[in-house]
């Protein structure tokens, strides 16, 4: 695995046979590239290795940003052995193996660094076969993963285990890379200044992917400079990191919601773009927009539903991509419409309320009484039909009898939502000079 450091091995004529991502491996945790906030003395790998108590830890980023080298480099730095596995091809026999060469090598005097890449792809069962060795100091574990690790691992591991997050490799992070290529390779590549950048942008923040980018320049011997055009032209741009049914997917969703709800319809568009562009089902997105109409919205513009189930069946109609567009209209209306969640916030007082009360009859003035027996009991007795009352409004209690009337439905001065706040003051003060209240 390549990745990321500041100076260079001197070279042999045998690394010129080595691929280029090997060859610029770090010898040291120092010469690692855009993992300072971690490395750093008072980053928290910095911190365990001064204090020389370096414990069992997660390491979760994307691909391309070291975490394998700093597995590499971290038993180097503590005097530990080295043991790599990767989850995608280990099983039960070869985790006993790698558990008793460990105990065996404890026995000697010597520890052992477990390095589990892919740490997510083992079962329950196979990450609960690593607790007993790390509780008893036979392995220190360090395990690699992409996906989030509270989806993907039992708590126990997590338990014993503090997870450090990775980031994603900046610009300047891989122009670094790109000049230490250039000064390994011996000679710099035939791009010019957008071309170049094109390039970094390609690798999409992972430092093996740009290596792997340089060797393809460098073996095509052009002895002309290439643009920007002219490189698209012979190098395919990476896919975008996106999982329909992992974090990305809840990332990114949660992104455009919030950006609708912060009334920024250019936001909106890039991540609902960014979304399509990585595979998302567009009627997905479609049921979304909408719950965002009656969630961030709601009667504040009571257009905004409306809008946004005339796109979701114009997208039906029309499919991709041009049924898209509609969806895209939607979010745009939807970004700018006045925003409120005062029905929400109702309804959710409500339901709580319902779930505490949920024995409470109605009161029998408002029963029906479809027999004589349930009249003779005072169902519907003293109903005061509101059609037939001044103002079309009775002031009729409505509620449990002993339960103390609520008020839940609170409209701001926004949108439609300005005429319904007027609306609930007026009946409100009906109400209590119906009743005496007032």
């Amino acid at each position: 695995m390549a990745d990321l450091f500041d100076t260079l091995p001197e070279a042999t004529p045998s690394d010129n046979r080595r691929p280029l991502a090997d060859r610029l491996r770090p010898r040291a945790l120092s010469e690692v590239v855009g993992q300072g906030k971690i490395l750093s003395p008072d980053g928290p790998l910095g911190a365990m290795l001064a204090a020389g108590s370096l414990s069992s830890i997660i390491l979760w980023g994307p691909p391309g940003v070291g975490k394998t080298t700093i597995a590499r480099l971290l038993a180097d730095e503590t005097d530990l052995a080295f043991v790599q596995i990767s989850a995608i091809f280990a099983g039960v026999p070869e985790l006993r193996k790698v558990f008793e060469a460990a105990k065996l090598r404890r026995r000697n005097g010597q520890g052992t660094l477990l390095f589990v890449d892919e740490i997510h792809r083992f079962n329950k069962a196979q990450q609960d076969s690593f607790l007993p060795h790390m509780e008893d100091g036979t392995i220190l574990l360090v395990g690699a993963t992409t996906e989030n690790p509270s989806f993907e691992l039992n708590a126990a591991v997590l338990s014993r285990a503090q997870v450090i997050v990775l980031e994603r490799l900046t610009l300047a992070d891989l122009e670094r890379l790109a000049q230490r290529a250039e000064q390994e390779m011996g000679h710099a590549l035939p791009l010019d200044g957008p071309a170049r950048e094109s390039m970094l942008e390609m690798a999409d923040g992972d430092g093996r992917a740009l290596l792997n980018l340089i060797e393809q320049v460098s073996a095509w011997k052009l002895d002309r400079i290439l643009d920007k055009p002219a490189l698209s032209a012979r190098l395919m741009r990476r896919a975008a990191k996106y999982d329909k049914n992992g974090e990305e997917h809840y990332n990114l969703i949660s992104a455009l919601h919030k950006s609708v709800r912060g009334s920024d319809p250019d936001a909106a568009l890039y991540w609902f773009a960014r979304m399509l562009e990585g595979g998302e089902d567009p009627r997905y997105l479609a049921r979304r927009i909408t719950r965002m109409a009656v969630e961030d919205i709601a009667l504040a513009d009571p257009d905004a539903q409306r809008i946004c189930l005339d796109a979701w069946n114009t997208y039906e109609r029309l499919g991709s991509p041009e049924g898209e567009l509609a969806l895209a209209g939607a979010l745009v209306h939807l970004s700018l419409a006045p925003k409120s969640n005062a029905v929400y916030t109702a309804f959710k007082a409500a339901k709580a309320a319902a779930k505490q009360t949920g024995s409470e009859p109605p009161p029998l003035h408002i029963r029906n009484a479809p027999t004589k027996m349930m009249r003779d009991m005072g169902y519907g007795a003293d109903y005061a039909y509101d059609h037939d009352q001044q103002d079309g409004f009775s002031g009729q209690n409505y509620f449990p009898e002993g339960m103390k009337r609520p008020v839940w439905y609170l409209p701001p001065e926004r949108g439609f939502e300005r005429e319904l706040k007027k609306r609930v003051e007026y009946f409100a003060k009906l109400r209590a000079k119906r009743t005496g209240e007032g």
